[in-house]
């Protein structure tokens, strides 16, 4: 599955269609290279879960947490800085991950390794004009 866009106004649909077309996949994996648009994109996937609250990237909490008004909670990660696998698991990641909750993690290949659940990977391509998402 893969969608190209060529405008963020384009990313709510995307957002939509991979929550419709995955509905129990509730940990996601984001992939790509810095300023790909991964933020950006789990921004538009808050907003199809009913987040209404800001979503930013918590690349140095390493975790925010969205709550909507029917209180599906969403957790948000980004693991760019950890060096050690150690301060995922220091912060209760194996607890976030077992939850039930959403999970949409950025950066997540010093986790993957350590997931014991089945989880969707989405890769997100930027030439700077055009952002192709695949699930892989």
């Amino acid at each position: 599955m893969k969608w190209s866009c060529s405008d963020i106004k384009e990313l709510p649909k995307v957002a939509n269609e991979l929550i419709a077309q995955f509905p129990e996949c509730k940990l996601i994996a984001f992939y790509g290279e810095m300023g790909a648009g991964k933020t950006t994109f789990i921004k538009a996937i808050c907003a199809s879960l009913g987040i209404e609250e800001e979503v930013s990237s918590p690349t140095f909490a390493l975790v925010n947490e969205y709550n909507s008004a029917t209180e599906l909670v969403v957790y948000h990660f980004d693991f760019y800085r950890i060096t050690d696998v150690s301060e995922a698991y220091d912060m209760g990641f194996e607890e976030y991950i077992d939850s039930g909750n959403y999970c949409l993690i950025e950066w997540p290949e010093m986790v993957e390794e350590f997931i014991d659940s089945e989880f969707l990977k989405v890769r997100i391509d930027s030439n700077g004009i055009k952002r192709t998402i695949s699930i892989v």
